[in-house]
């Protein structure tokens, strides 16, 4: 049971971390559709925030701003999980475009060009754009969703106490930081801008010098590569 004190100090720390949690939230809203709402996002963040409180441990090494800034994070991309906004037939286009950028891959040995994608699903180039922008609005940060394939999401508080999955991740990380190195020199670049710089869409077309919409299309492509990649390593 909490005593007064220690109800106190938990109360400052909410009051001290709380604009941490909006600053995460605005950081996931600009990459998100626009039917996410930032008070929703807010609101799991501070779900983390309270859970943080609760479990850290500080015999662990951590300090408590990297624990909470983790579960912060952790607990939005949770809320993020649950929502399902694409339709089911995207989902299989979106699946349809992996295995078609993987096949080529290995028929060409190197990344195909967009109109030699668009021409091996039998679809006009505009077709297979359109197709992008979609599948690019219902994907919620790839980079930390191919991070987490096959394992725990990251900012799992267990992760310490699992050598073995730690080991995983790591050879996981060589293994994409090696994919996005086989990237196309403009979708290397919009990737190191996303999620390095973390530049919104809109500014990362600024310096492309390209539209907003052709940066998602750009971005989606990129993740379909890493994706058909990734999975030759399983």
């Amino acid at each position: 049971m909490y005593t007064a004190q220690g109800r106190i100090k938990q109360s400052e720390l909410l009051t001290q971390y709380m604009p941490l949690v909006r600053r995460q939230a605005l950081t996931l809203q600009v990459r998100l559709p626009a039917s996410i709402e930032l008070d929703d996002l807010i609101q799991a963040g501070m779900v983390g925030l309270l859970e943080a409180l609760g479990r850290f441990d500080a015999a662990q090494g951590a300090t408590f701003a990297t624990f909470a800034s983790q579960r912060i994070r952790g607990a939005m991309m949770d809320e993020l999980r649950t929502r399902d906004w694409l339709p089911r037939s995207v989902r299989r286009s979106a699946r349809a475009v992996d295995e078609t950028v993987r096949r080529l891959e290995q028929v060409l040995g190197r990344p195909p060009e967009e109109t030699e994608i668009a021409q091996a699903l039998d679809m006009p180039l505009s077709d297979y754009q359109q197709l992008l922008n979609d599948t690019n609005s219902g994907r919620l940060l790839p980079f930390e969703e191919l991070m987490a394939d096959g394992g725990e999401p990251a900012g799992d508080e267990g992760s310490a106490n699992r050598p073995f999955e730690q080991l995983l991740d790591e050879q996981q990380r060589r293994t994409l930081i090696e994919a996005i190195e086989a990237l196309p020199e403009r979708e290397k670049l919009l990737m190191a801008l996303y999620y390095q710089e973390e530049m919104n869409l809109k500014e990362v077309g600024a310096v492309l010098g390209v539209t907003e919409s052709r940066v998602s299309q750009l971005h989606s492509q990129a993740v379909s590569r890493l994706r058909a990649r990734l999975s030759d390593q399983h």
